[in-house]
């Protein structure tokens, strides 16, 4: 095991980078390339999942953790992340951008790990994963995994400092699951680099089809999250499993009931929070951001305890 100095040093590496690069990144332009790709590689942390220490938990908070309705659709959501992120970068020509996507699949699969090492730990029965298989439309198959996580890393942000500040799990916990939360918000700010470079360098008769692309990626989303993905359980039964966990995640992981103006407030400074290391020239994913913004407007503030 590494001492605890080695640990947070590679903790602090992972959470701030800055481009020694004078003036503007400007998408599109070798030197935004350079920058995305340098930070992803610079801020790699090498933690291992078959070396974490999960810590024991008492009977209560044992309970709580197996069960939450999530660990199957983690575990098979990172799955898929991994097998698209290596296909995709495959058909990259760009060396510099093709071993950064392809590092941000192994980081994914590296998730997988630990989420099987974790309900392994704790005695979490799981539902059979299904086959991964490998997309035919590698670009359009990256472009979802893409936009998800930033959906998906948004509301976790938020959840995960619920569940920590509400004692739901044990900071023994928090503290061993917390470098994989970050990681989420590098693979998230990599992404929306590679988004913007993406549009800016693709000649200009291919956008119009590509945003259309980008229009049926959110269309797919919504209509995922707002319906129930069916799983099958150890016993081989059919169950339904919500794929939109921010409101049900949230009552399930504290005490306290929080209004949803309370959860967007968290989202919020949570997201600002962990972008507030990197290079602020790089690009950040905007949508949810703006949205939830744009929602908390119309809602009363919540009363101070």
């Amino acid at each position: 095991m590494p001492d605890a100095g080695t640990v947070a040093a590679a903790d602090s590496r992972a959470r701030h980078w800055r481009s020694p690069h004078q003036g503007r990144l400007k998408p599109g332009s070798p030197e935004h390339k350079r920058a995305m790709c340098a930070m992803f590689a610079e801020t790699f942390n090498p933690y291992k999942p078959s070396v974490i220490n999960w810590p024991k938990l008492d009977a209560e908070a044992l309970h709580r953790i197996t069960t939450l309705p999530i660990w199957d659709i983690a575990v098979q959501t990172e799955g898929k992340a991994r097998l698209r992120m290596s296909a995709y970068a495959e058909t990259l020509t760009d060396p510099e951008l093709r071993e950064t996507i392809a590092r941000n699949g192994w980081e994914e699969n590296r998730h997988k790990e630990v989420l099987s090492k974790l309900v392994e730990a704790y005695g979490i029965p799981l539902a059979p994963e299904p086959e991964y298989v490998k997309p035919k439309d590698t670009e359009w198959a990256y472009m979802v995994t893409g936009f998800s996580e930033c959906v998906d890393s948004f509301f976790a942000f938020g959840l995960f400092e619920m569940a920590r500040q509400s004692g739901f799990f044990p900071e023994e916990l928090t503290d061993t699951f917390e470098p994989v939360m970050q990681e989420e918000c590098r693979h998230i700010l990599l992404f929306a680099n590679w988004l913007a470079w993406h549009r800016a360098t693709m000649p200009v008769w291919r956008r119009p089809w590509f945003e259309m692309r980008v229009w049926a990626v959110w269309v797919f989303l919504g209509w995922e999250r707002i319906g129930l993905a069916k799983t099958v359980d150890g016993e081989g039964k059919e169950q339904k499993q919500d794929n939109n966990f921010t409101v049900t995640g949230g009552k399930a992981m504290t005490a306290k009931e929080y209004t949803m103006a309370e959860i967007m407030d968290l989202c919020l400074a949570e997201n600002d929070r962990r972008f507030a290391g990197y290079d602020e020239r790089l690009l950040r994913p905007t949508t949810m951001p703006f949205l939830v913004r744009l929602a908390r407007r119309f809602m009363r503030s919540p009363k101070p305890a």
